[in-house]
């Protein structure tokens, strides 16, 4: 595992910063973009989970209910704000699941340590995403699968227009990246991808790709 450079480590002592002030109003937010853009987007990936999973990012655990019951849970998030939310929502469901704080670019797991690995709205905020792709890979058990839920570039040359306008607004003040598309580094760090569903002028992206092996 490389160290991060010192750029990626200020970066990411940045987003955590802007993610630990953000979040006592995270919840509220994001549930007005739930039902404008990614309605049904956390059940699609939530339900494909298997076995042993590790959820990236996993915020305020807004996905727990999601979940199937035979799913054995653990989640890592980079802001202990965010985190204290998410271990509340997990007491108030009465639902098992390990809720870490730790940076998804250096993961402190065994190789080959999970069946499933999950990430919703996350990778959009993570500084280094390769190196984020290639732990999510190294954790994964050969035939693993990585489902993901992300808003994305969109192919739309108006639409894009407006997002490399809002970029550095987006950047600066939410640390979201508004022109990122997992399909950009996932194959380079080694998955192979199975399935990409559009929707909202390309916007959202569901993604479903595996390790080989």
């Amino acid at each position: 595992m490389e160290a991060p450079s010192a750029n990626a480590t200020d970066e990411t002592e940045r987003v955590r910063a802007v993610q630990d002030k953000q979040a006592p109003k995270y919840d509220r937010q994001i549930s007005f973009f739930e039902r404008i853009l990614f309605a049904g987007g956390r059940a699609w990936v939530c339900s494909q989970a298997h076995g042993q999973v590790l959820e990236l990012a996993c915020g305020t655990a807004r996905n727990l209910p999601y979940y199937g019951d035979c799913v054995e849970l653990t989640g890592v998030e980079l802001s202990s704000e965010m985190l204290a939310i998410g271990r509340q929502r997990a007491e108030d469901l009465r639902r098992a699941a390990d809720l870490r704080v730790g940076d998804v670019q250096a993961l402190d797991f065994p190789d080959e340590s999970f069946d499933t690995v999950t990430c919703t709205l996350g990778f959009c905020t993570i500084p280094d995403t390769r190196a984020a792709a290639r732990e999510a890979l190294r954790v994964l058990r050969p035939g693993g699968q990585l489902l993901l839920l992300e808003h994305v570039r969109s192919p739309a040359s108006l639409v894009r227009a407006g997002q490399w306008l809002l970029e550095p607004l987006a950047v600066r003040f939410e640390a979201d990246h508004l022109l990122r598309d997992p399909l950009d580094y996932l194959p380079g760090v080694g998955f192979e991808i199975d399935e990409v569903l559009r929707s909202k002028w390309g916007i959202v992206e569901r993604l479903r790709a595996h390790k080989p092996g």
